[in-house]
């Protein structure tokens, strides 16, 4: 036991949380879910992360730290005309489909056929419009959100993982200093609240489907090749069928899909948490913790983000979807015969578009594969 362990855990979930849950509000004011239902989304993910966390990092003995897929709330905060209960049929289809990843190969095999390019760009597609939203807040509201953008830039020199947690209470403090009232914030205990999920076809392919492929291109793969670089053998059948399961468990209470962490991930794998690597895993146990306490303050972090000026949330919700859209956008045009195909991919899905009332992002992902089989076709010269 050592306190490095547990400040590296406590850090890794401080920042993963402080760094996305904006965006997780976001996606619940898009399905339209009451202010009980985003708070038992909000415990359920964090309860999901932390037993996922505990269970794999003691039985594979590797430190595997968990997420929520970021990505993907992003993906739903942009979705629109889909009722709560038919966003957690398509979380409870996505849960499904990781964990059938998990325990059939073919389908991975299927999945890992889909070109990187595309699947990058349709990512791409997913996080622009939440990027560019990012300069109308500084347009609307310059005095708080341009210091933000200063301190992330400033501090992302350093510490990359600590810039959108710096910026976060960067915007907190002008926010108090500039007169927003935050004497509505209080502590209350979050309850789970079950929902019934409702399943229609549009929405199970415009929004479980990508949802799918969004978690495991952005979250799952990043994170296996995190452990991989780090010097550990990631447990993969075993971490995608335990996060399928914890999907779709968790998503009965409004929760979207559990997923491997890549950048949290990093804080809790180096020498410093612990110099024998044999038993770093323990700091598994530590973060579980710490998502269980930041879970329980899940209403409070509500309140808080509800009192924040409009502004404040959507410039924190672009600086932190800037990292993984930087990726998206090099991994979609990485290779030249994909260019073409993953461009229209990225301008359909960031356009939002939606026919037969299937969304944006399934449409990017069929006109991007069509266009690169038809591709395939040109004969070759000899």
């Amino acid at each position: 036991m050592r306190l490095s362990m547990i400040s590296a855990a406590t850090v890794a979930a401080l920042v993963g949380y402080a760094s996305s849950v904006a965006i997780l509000l976001s996606a619940a004011m898009a399905l339209g879910a009451t202010p009980a239902q985003t708070a038992s989304w909000l415990l359920a993910i964090c309860v999901g992360k932390a037993i996922g966390s505990a269970f794999l990092s003691w039985r594979a003995r590797v430190p595997v730290v968990l997420a929520w897929s970021t990505p993907g709330a992003a993906l739903i905060a942009a979705t629109s005309g889909i009722s709560f209960a038919e966003g957690v049929g398509a979380f409870v289809v996505a849960g499904l489909l990781i964990a059938a990843t998990g325990l059939i190969r073919p389908l991975g095999a299927l999945v890992a056929r889909i070109p990187d390019g595309i699947a990058a760009a349709m990512l791409a597609g997913v996080l622009l419009p939440f990027c560019l939203k990012g300069a109308t807040a500084a347009q609307g509201l310059p005095a708080l959100v341009l210091p933000m953008v200063g301190v992330f830039l400033v501090v992302r020199l350093w510490n990359p993982a600590f810039a959108v947690l710096t910026a976060f209470a960067t915007g907190i403090l002008l926010a108090l200093a500039t007169g927003s009232d935050l004497t509505t914030l209080h502590l209350a205990a979050p309850v789970l609240e079950p929902v019934v999920p409702a399943f229609r076809l549009s929405v199970v392919l415009g929004l479980g489907l990508p949802l799918y492929l969004v978690t495991m291109a952005s979250q799952n793969l990043p994170g296996f090749a995190t452990l991989r670089a780090a010097g550990y053998e990631p447990p993969v059948q075993a971490a995608l069928t335990t996060t399928g399961i914890i999907s779709t468990v968790t998503a009965f209470f409004g929760a979207h899909t559990v997923s491997m962490a890549a950048i949290t991930a990093a804080i809790c794998l180096g020498p410093d948490v612990h110099p024998d690597r044999d038993r770093r895993w323990i700091v598994g146990l530590f973060y579980a913790g710490a998502w269980l306490v930041l879970g329980l303050l899940s209403p409070t972090v509500l309140d808080l983000l509800a009192a924040l000026p409009a502004e404040v949330v959507a410039a924190l919700v672009a600086l932190a979807l800037l990292s993984p859209l930087t990726g998206a956008l090099t991994g979609a045009f990485a290779q030249a015969d994909q260019r073409l195909p993953a461009a229209l991919t990225l301008v359909v899905t960031a356009s939002g578009m939606a026919a037969f009332g299937i969304g944006a992002a399934f449409w990017g992902l069929v006109v991007g594969l069509a266009v690169w089989g038809l591709d395939r076709l040109k004969p070759r010269r000899a």
